[in-house]
């Protein structure tokens, strides 16, 4: 199969051919449809603390078609469209059996959408409704890991929320904090480039200041938030949230910052602000997010800028390295 592969940290991508995988007992084989490029793929290969290793398949944001079975599978068959979950779990456990798969004693990350074909596991797979494409299966894991933090933050109805970034997991979380009933949204970005999207995704607002971040949310929100969303994660804008939001009001953290940061705890203590951190999304909160696809939601679409060949993968994953228009780019292996 043709695949693309991690060499080393700050080196391109390779382009490479490897053997078709064949399942094991209890694994299914999923023809890749459709995989997103996601932001801490890009991570993956300038920072040693993910722990890649040279001829790693990246992607963890993808959809296909299975197309062999392992011995003992039942619950697939061979034609079924499948959005994978990629969190690596039992399956049988306490934690699998409520949905919070991310803390089973076996869990790790799945990867392998950065090719032709990927093995993966029957609980792994969330079947597709048949008005759904494997574009929307594709993105449906960040849609997921927006809605944790949303769900994480208590929101309640009329609330002002902030989300820190514009990228596709801010843009997500935007998407659900207008969807749930919050009184007005504002995504918050040192450039313009995602304006248009995030507003027809349901931010009320765009603020761009970089000379005045805390002062320009505020006065376009018309005060200071009661939820922050920081959907960056490099240092600093912790404690910018903390600016940002009003007292005892709430910071959950989506970014993820593999750097160390510093935070004023007396300013922090003074306002009460709560600090929530969102690691990933339970099992149910994946199916709801594909629900809502399936129920008509069109504004998660918006997040798709480019569709590529699996052959263009290392170039482009190059150029998103740097700030660029795109949101979210999907592969087409």
């Amino acid at each position: 199969m043709r695949a693309v592969t991690f060499q080393a940290l700050h080196a391109p991508l390779a382009f490479e051919t490897l053997p078709d995988p064949t399942p094991e007992d209890g694994e299914v084989v999923v023809h890749v449809g459709r995989c997103g490029i996601c932001g801490s793929d890009l991570h993956m290969t300038e920072d040693a603390a993910y722990g890649c290793r040279k001829g790693d398949v990246l992607g963890h944001e993808f959809a296909g078609e299975v197309v062999a079975l392992g011995k003992g599978v039942t619950t697939l068959g061979t034609g079924d469209l499948v959005s994978v979950i990629p969190l690596k779990s039992c399956g049988e456990c306490e934690q699998c059996r409520r949905g919070t798969v991310q803390w089973c004693s076996n869990f790790g990350l799945q990867g392998g959408g950065y090719a032709e074909y990927a093995v993966t596991r029957p609980n792994q797979c969330v079947k597709l409704p048949s008005d759904l494409s494997l574009a929307d299966g594709a993105i449906v894991e960040p849609l997921a890991v927006a809605l944790h933090g949303v769900n994480l933050s208590g929101m309640k109805t009329g609330d002002r929320v902030l989300v820190l970034g514009a990228g596709p997991i801010g843009l997500a979380v935007a998407f659900w904090a207008k969807r749930y009933g919050a009184g007005k949204v504002a995504v918050q970005d040192i450039v313009d480039a995602q304006e248009s999207r995030a507003l027809e995704m349901g931010a009320d607002l765009f603020v761009v200041d970089p000379a005045d971040p805390v002062g320009s949310a505020e006065r376009a929100l018309g005060g200071k938030a009661d939820i922050v969303f920081e959907c960056v994660g490099i240092p600093g804008l912790i404690q910018q949230g903390v600016d940002q939001v009003r007292n005892d009001g709430m910071i959950v953290l989506l970014g993820l910052c593999t750097r160390p940061d510093t935070l004023n705890t007396f300013a922090m203590l003074s306002k009460q602000v709560k600090l929530v951190t969102s690691a990933f999304f339970t099992r149910q909160e994946y199916e709801a997010s594909l629900d809502a696809l399936h129920q008509g939601a069109m504004q998660p679409r918006l997040l798709v800028t480019d569709t590529i060949a699996l052959g263009d993968t290392p170039a482009v994953f190059e150029s998103l390295k740097q700030r660029t228009s795109q949101c979210k780019v999907l592969i087409a292996p």
